[in-house]
């Protein structure tokens, strides 16, 4: 190859890459509109003030130029994000979605954005999502915690960044809950009102929570029918999902005391029980009723549809973003946000898992 071509080639790829580091700013899109640059903030932020004839024009430019405004440049200028930071333990779990889709409407209806990241409830990807937050001085924060100490928490009250807790209880901000001892409670009691006299209840991790609270619940409503305290049967799962449901469910299989129904701290470990039940030839409810919690798409939708405890998921995560929306926002002194503990009430959902009438 000759050096002319050889050269040729190397100034050939200096250009391309100059042209694509080049970064387009208003000022380029002003040139080439011809306007001011005022005149594109406008058209970018206030489309109102500008006439329409222009307006075309420049949104013509920037759409050609493909300009994208710097989100970080405006919230310096404006002294505030539009960005919502928001943490959840798993996006694969149909209830954090449903969260997510509740805290999204709140967001857009504030002329505010959330930015969605899963901890896959491993507190080392949360204090590392949370410091990414802090990095992009975020609005504030929703988030289901991992770390159940907290000590995660540490980083946003260092950059005093304001937070809500979702689907937890906080002593010291806000925090949006439903009552899982109610929850566990009606989804017990209406075991032992179908003649159930033992009840296996198949739980995550027991550092949650949500589980403890639930397994609360379901005791005192056994108790209040008369029954010992080990008319329930604990299997505890490593982990909250369809998995660890089939382990669940091939464990209770096993035991010599065997329960005829049980009760899943949520739909996604029931789903994994019905499965290993129906492997195993288990009539279900005839042999054994399923419980489940959360009231997922897929809990009616199962191929034995799944009696469960609804949350109301969206409605969690809509008040939960109109609370960081209140505290961040600019109001008078006396109309100052108070930290508020919102605790939801629970639905029992009966379907054919535990109806007598379906067996």
């Amino acid at each position: 190859m000759s050096k002319g071509v050889i050269n040729g080639l190397k100034r050939l790829r200096i250009g391309y890459h100059n042209r694509v580091a080049r970064i387009v700013g208003i000022k380029d899109v002003a040139q080439h509109a011809g306007v001011s640059v005022g005149t594109v903030s406008n058209v970018i932020n206030r489309p109102d003030l500008v006439a329409p004839e222009t307006r075309v024009r420049v949104q013509a430019t920037i759409d050609q130029l493909g300009y994208v405004r710097s989100e970080a440049a405006r919230s310096l200028r404006a002294g505030q994000s539009r960005i919502i930071g928001q943490l959840v333990l798993d996006m694969a779990n149909p209830f954090f979605a449903d969260v997510a889709s509740g805290a999204s409407r709140a967001a857009r209806a504030a002329g505010l954005r959330v930015m969605l990241c899963n901890s896959a409830n491993d507190p080392e990807e949360e204090a590392e999502y949370l410091s990414l937050f802090a990095e992009q001085r975020v609005r504030g924060v929703l988030l289901t915690p991992a770390d159940p100490t907290g000590a995660d928490l540490a980083v946003l009250r260092r950059h005093e960044i304001p937070f809500v807790l979702v689907d937890r209880v906080t002593s010291d901000g806000c925090s949006v809950s439903v009552d899982d001892v109610a929850g566990g409670r009606m989804a017990a009691a209406h075991l032992a009102e179908t003649g159930h006299e033992l009840v296996g209840y198949v739980s995550g991790p027991m550092s949650l929570a949500q589980c403890r609270d639930r397994r609360t619940g379901a005791l005192a409503a056994l108790t209040a029918h008369g029954l010992p305290e080990d008319a329930l049967i604990h299997v505890e799962a490593e982990r909250m999902d369809v998995a660890s449901g089939r382990d669940a469910g091939r464990r209770l299989l096993k035991l010599s005391r065997g329960p005829t129904a049980v009760f899943c701290a949520n739909d996604l470990l029931a789903l994994g029980v019905l499965q290993s039940l129906y492997a195993a030839g288990v009539s279900v409810p005839a042999e054994m009723a399923i419980v489940g919690y959360d009231d997922i798409e897929l809990a009616s939708a199962a191929a034995v549809p799944l009696t469960s405890v609804r949350q109301p998921s969206g409605e969690m995560g809509q008040i939960a973003a109109e609370l960081l929306i209140e505290e961040t926002g600019t109001v008078p002194v006396r109309q100052r946000h108070r930290h508020r503990r919102v605790v939801l009430e629970p639905e029992l959902v009966v379907r054919e898992s535990t109806r007598a009438d379906s067996a």
